[in-house]
């Protein structure tokens, strides 16, 4: 049995009129319409870009302007214009470095904890660092060859290092002082006035090249820190302030003197200045030739408030309290020995003759 099988036949052209004729539909069809651009928008960036473009040609003009001033001497120009970069440039780095400072120190301040003495050391190493560094910022924002000097620097440093050596060294002295804290602000150390007394004042401020000491009067004494460093110094506050003060008193041979030296003691232990411990002493001193002389020890630890007041107190304390107990407190006395001869019997009695005839 035999089956037949019909295949149907397909045109090669088909495809491409079909193509044409979905082509003539699309175009047929609406256009779709055109997004309006919004006008005002347009029109202000236009506007901006004309204003900016004309602060632009009169910030040029201006700067033309300060160009054109200038001072010329052989190949060097200098105009306004320079002037004023540099002097913008200064300041800026000033007021950057001098910002900078403040909030180094503030940090510093708030994030370590040091001593007076270390912080102030810590201060001034930031303060040279940071100077240092705007110094050198400056020179290259200028665009200043350092290379043009290199002919004059030998005999330029020469000149600098004797004109700078005494505050260099004091700079030095400063540091050193600070590193091994022989001195620090707050300590009351004794100095020596022009007249060459020896008094003693507090230190308020250890700067770059000198100490500040104010004394009890306010007076205020600026002292070289290299002085201080090889020069003997008297600090009461060193290692401890802790400050002994002494106090002469003189009493009669005829009173008793263990019962004075108790009331020495209480005269001193009612000032409040003086501490309980170590508490006053009392010393005999020596046989004096008008009285016995005692030495009170008493110890205070603030000598910065005055040393002077102390000993006015307990002497004010003392002598109320030797007048209610009839403790004499002497003067000076001398005796006098007269040798009896015929000049010493004649001016006796013309004494007496004398006092007699006032006395008719």
């Amino acid at each position: 049995m035999t089956t037949a099988a019909t295949l149907d036949t397909v045109d090669p052209a088909a495809p491409e009129e079909a193509a044409d004729a979905a082509s003539d539909a699309a175009s047929t069809l609406p256009a779709p319409a055109e997004t309006p651009m919004p006008e005002a928008p347009v029109a202000a960036a236009d506007e901006i870009k004309e204003a900016v473009g004309a602060k632009s040609e009169t910030a040029k003009g201006i700067l033309d302007s300060l160009d054109s001033m200038a001072i010329s001497a052989g190949d060097m120009r200098i105009s306004l214009l320079d002037a004023l970069v540099v002097v913008v440039v200064i300041v800026g780095v000033y007021i950057a470095a001098w910002v900078l400072t403040r909030v180094a120190k503030s940090a510093l301040k708030r994030m370590t904890k040091l001593d007076p003495s270390q912080m102030l050391l810590a201060d001034k190493l930031v303060s040279l660092v940071v100077w240092g560094l705007a110094v050198l910022i400056g020179i290259d924002m200028l665009g200043i060859d350092l290379t043009a000097l290199a002919v004059f620097s030998g005999a330029f440093g020469l000149a600098i290092g004797f004109g700078l050596q005494k505050t260099f060294g004091n700079l030095i002295a400063g540091i050193i002082l600070l590193m091994d804290r022989s001195i620090k602000p707050g300590d009351v150390i004794a100095i020596a006035d022009q007249s060459g007394a020896t008094t003693f004042g507090q230190i308020r401020k250890i700067g770059i090249r000198a100490v500040s000491i104010t004394t009890r009067d306010e007076k205020e004494y600026l002292i070289p820190n290299e002085n201080l460093m090889i020069n003997q110094v008297e600090n009461w506050s060193y290692s401890s302030r802790n400050v002994r003060i002494q106090v002469p008193v003189g009493v009669s041979y005829n009173c008793d003197i263990k019962r004075a030296e108790e009331l020495m003691l209480e005269a001193a232990s009612s000032v409040k200045r003086i501490l309980k411990t170590p508490p006053p002493t009392v010393w005999l001193d020596q046989y004096g030739a008008s009285s016995v002389d005692f030495i009170i020890h008493c110890w205070i630890r603030d000598p910065e408030e005055g040393v002077g007041n102390i000993r006015s107190a307990v002497l004010k304390n003392l002598w109320d309290l030797f007048q209610a107990e009839g403790i004499e407190i002497p003067f000076p006395q001398n005796d006098i020995n007269l040798r009896r001869n015929a000049e010493f019997d004649q001016l006796v009695a013309a004494i007496a003759q004398r006092v007699d005839s006032k006395g008719h």
